[in-house]
């Protein structure tokens, strides 16, 4: 149990750069920015998986000896307690007057009716006759919760381990009036467990008809995001009907086993670009990857490969809302997208495009700089030097970041977290106790009854409830002994020890 409880805390503290630092599980986009602002730290924290923190090999140890470690504590614990919850209860201590709780009485009755008395007062108890006392036990749920708990968690984690091994976590950006088919070669970023058919996924298809973002423009507020909400198109299978589903933050799209949840969205300039004959090369919406969500300031890649010539290739900034600040720079004050600007700095020459590199960077080893332009609203033309030709940036799309989840083992994970909690509830509320009554017959023909209690956790309740059973067992004997003129039975002559009693 020590072992499994570090490892616990060794689990915490592992999963803490993961909530901390940006995971390419959950958004690409902000990884490939974070290791752009940090490039020389972010070297060193790829080398040790901390933008892949729960899928690197140092926290599958982790998980690993803490599955081990649990297994060697519960199994042995089980069994422990199936053989208690098989045995007999204890036998009565010789000395009950050493017990916490403890009660005298004498009765008219006989101890034999004393103890039969004894016995269906303790209704919930598990009784058992040893000569002339009876023993019993109760709460044995609380250790029964116990171990449900460890073997609940036990089942999460192989629940989490086949969510892995035969799930998939898949990553796509789609600007509005794009749309996606679930393929491998689809995903801009796809995460399949090491036992995951990539050849056989779930044959569904989406299309993002719009995406609306509102902020909130006032108060202290100001600037932060108020809703996301994506109208979708979806097919099930190629042979399917279109169906329509609103797509916001926690309420997913359930498609054919797979979950596709929002993540997130951002803005895409539309450019066109003609070459030095006038001819129309380039006209399509460019993703931009925002800095941080304040302001959405984005920041993108145009790449013209086929213009009839020279290449040619952009690097922009996007500001939703333009303004300029107290020292006269231009930047965006607001998230939302009320008054559109661009810049642009030009190059060209060869975009190095024979090598796979990435779409969010343009390689100016073999470019010739073409100079900044001028600030471009909506409409505006930057006409290229030295006759390259010319680029329109023509308006803006948003785009949504998605992600897919295919993972079968979530309702069992479910219900054994589910378990769990159950397990963790009996284990907060039962309460072990030992009860034990005790009848001899005196010299002077009266029964002498003597009960003492016992509650395992020490709660306060404990001996309200043992003397609540004192006066029950006391009033059934009164009422077998009216009769007789030597009763006495008063369980108001109890003793309880403790400092809290």
């Amino acid at each position: 149990m020590r072992t499994a409880l570090i490892l616990l805390f060794l689990l915490a503290v592992g999963a803490i750069p993961g909530s901390i630092l940006p995971q390419n599980v959950v958004s690409v986009d902000e990884v490939a920015t974070y290791m752009r602002e940090n490039p020389e730290l972010s070297v060193w924290l790829d080398r040790l998986y901390l933008f892949d923190v729960f899928s690197s090999p140092w926290y599958a140890a982790i998980y690993l000896l803490l599955f081990v470690s649990l297994a060697g504590c519960v199994i042995p614990r089980a069994l422990v307690h199936a053989r208690a919850v098989r045995a007999r209860p204890v036998a009565t201590p010789r000395h009950l007057g050493r017990m916490p709780y403890v009660a005298r009485f004498d009765t008219g009755a006989s101890p034999e009716t004393a103890l039969e008395q004894a016995r269906s007062v303790l209704k919930g108890y598990r009784v058992e006759r040893y000569g002339d006392s009876v023993s019993a036990e109760t709460g044995y749920l609380r250790e029964a919760g116990n171990v449900l708990f460890h073997f609940a968690l036990l089942a999460l984690l192989l629940a989490l381990a086949a969510g892995s091994f035969f799930g998939y976590r898949g990553n796509m950006l789609l600007v509005e009036g794009d749309g996606f088919a679930n393929t491998l070669p689809s995903y801009d970023a796809i995460y399949p467990g090491h036992w995951t058919d990539t050849d056989a996924f779930e044959p569904f298809t989406i299309y993002l008809d719009s995406f609306d973002a509102t902020f909130i423009d006032e108060g202290d507020l100001r600037g932060q995001a108020e809703s996301y909400v994506a109208e979708l198109t979806y097919r099930e299978s190629p042979e399917s009907e279109d169906r329509q589903h609103t797509l916001e933050v926690n309420h997913p799209l359930s498609v054919d086993g797979v979950q596709v949840y929002l993540l997130g969205h951002g803005y895409a300039p539309r450019f066109e670009v003609r070459n030095s004959e006038g001819d129309l090369v380039f006209d399509q919406a460019v993703p931009f990857l925002h800095r941080e969500t304040m302001t959405y300031t984005s920041d993108g890649v145009v790449k013209v490969p086929d213009t009839g010539g020279e290449e040619l290739g952009f690097v922009g900034v996007f500001l939703p809302t333009a303004a300029e600040d107290s020292e006269g720079e231009l930047v965006s004050t607001f998230p939302g997208a009320e008054n559109p600007m661009v810049t642009l700095e030009g190059y060209r020459g060869d975009l190095g495009m024979v090598d796979p590199q990435s779409v969010y960077q343009l390689q100016t080893a073999g470019m010739e700089s073409l100079g900044e332009s001028p600030v471009l609203g909506v409409g505006d033309t930057w006409e290229l030097p030295d006759e390259a030709g010319s680029i329109t940036f023509t308006g803006y799309q948003e785009y949504a970041t998605l992600q897919s989840n295919r993972d079968g083992a979530r309702l069992p994970a479910l219900g054994a977290a589910t378990a769990a909690v159950a397990g963790l509830l009996l284990t907060l509320f039962v309460r072990p106790r030992r009860v034990w009554v005790r009848a001899t017959r005196g010299a002077d023909g009266t029964t002498r009854v003597e009960l003492a209690g016992l509650g395992k956790t020490e709660v306060a309740g404990d001996n309200a409830e043992f003397h609540e059973i004192t006066k029950r067992l006391a009033g059934r004997l009164r009422s077998e002994s009216d009769d007789n003129p030597h009763t006495t039975s008063d369980p108001s002559e109890s003793t309880t020890r403790g400092s809290d009693r």
